[in-house]
Parts: C-alpha cells; structure tokens; sequence
C-alpha cells in the first residue's frame, strides 16, 4: 500500500490569510520586473518580523533578494542559494544582517534544545539551531564564511551589519 502525504488544504485555519489575500490582489499591480535583483544585492537576515529588509535599505519589490533563516546565519543552504544568486540572479554585493533582542543570540544551543523540551515535550537534539552568544563573533565567522566560499562569482562583495528592530538603523561591521 502506497503511502499518501496528501491532504486537503485547512482552509479554516488559513481563512485570514486567504481573505487578506483576496483584498491585496485587487490592488495589485505586477512590478513588471523579473526575478534577477536589480540592485544587485542580497540580504541575508532574520525571520524575526519586525525586520524589514527592504524598507531598511530603501529598495522595494525586485531590487534585492531576501534570505531568511532563524539568526540570519549563513548555512549551507544560504551558500548553495547566494552562489547561485551570484552567477544568475545578478547579485553581486551581499550583506549579512542579524537583528538586536534576537532570540537567537540570546541563548546557547543547549538552553534552546533543553527550552523546547521542556516547554513541548520534543527532542530536538538532532538538529541545530546555530544559536550564539556573541553576535557579533557569529557575524565575523558568517561573513569569513561567504567570502572565504570558493563558489561565488569573483568580484562579490560581502559585508556584515546589525539591524537594530527598535531604530531600524543598520549599524555597519569593520568585519
């Protein structure tokens, strides 16, 4: 017997979504633009919602492209994803940007896998969270990390800032 991982969409759950949706695509309009980031940048930054990459760097939809993970930290995804936002989605400068009050930055791996236990009862040891306590060394590490990666298009530029959520100013690293 085949196992399916089907099911119906849970329209219920998602009814402010879709009805939030419905009204934003009588006003939309397409950009006209395609998938290549005009400006030539990418932002690698949080999840956390009160950062508002593109507003904060005064660009708007098609000028940049946006990666998010939990802490802004440069996975192994984020390097298969820049290298190819390098060679074929024009980006050619690169800004590392975690944000201040990150959860994050707040905690080691462990007090974050032991916090999740206790709270859901889930073992998640198994995988990690790449948690800090020196934000600021993590950013260095990222940074050397994207330069140092032997797979991006020559010439790219790459810097590290942090994000402040309650100014909105982006404070440049001597990284």
């Amino acid at each position: 017997m085949a196992i399916s991982f089907e099911a119906p969409f849970p329209a219920e759950a998602f009814a402010d979504v879709l009805a939030a949706n419905r009204d934003f695509t009588e006003r939309f309009t397409s950009s006209g633009r395609t998938g290549r980031a005009a400006k030539g940048l990418a932002i690698v930054t949080c999840i956390d919602s009160r950062v508002l990459p593109l507003e904060a760097v005064g660009m708007s939809i098609g000028d940049a492209k946006i990666l998010r993970n939990a802490g802004a930290r440069v996975t192994q995804d984020v390097l298969r994803t820049l290298a190819l936002a390098t060679y074929l989605l024009n980006v050619d400068r690169i800004l590392i940007m975690p944000h201040t009050d990150c959860r994050m930055a707040k905690g080691s791996e462990e007090a974050v896998h032991q916090e999740i236990f206790d709270r859901f009862g889930v073992n998640t040891w198994s995988m990690q969270f790449d948690t800090t306590t020196d934000q600021l060394g993590a950013l260095r590490t990222d940074v050397a990390r994207v330069r140092s990666f032997p797979f991006l298009r020559k010439g790219v530029e790459v810097a590290g800032a942090i994000y402040n959520v309650e100014s909105g100013q982006i404070v440049p690293q001597d990284i």
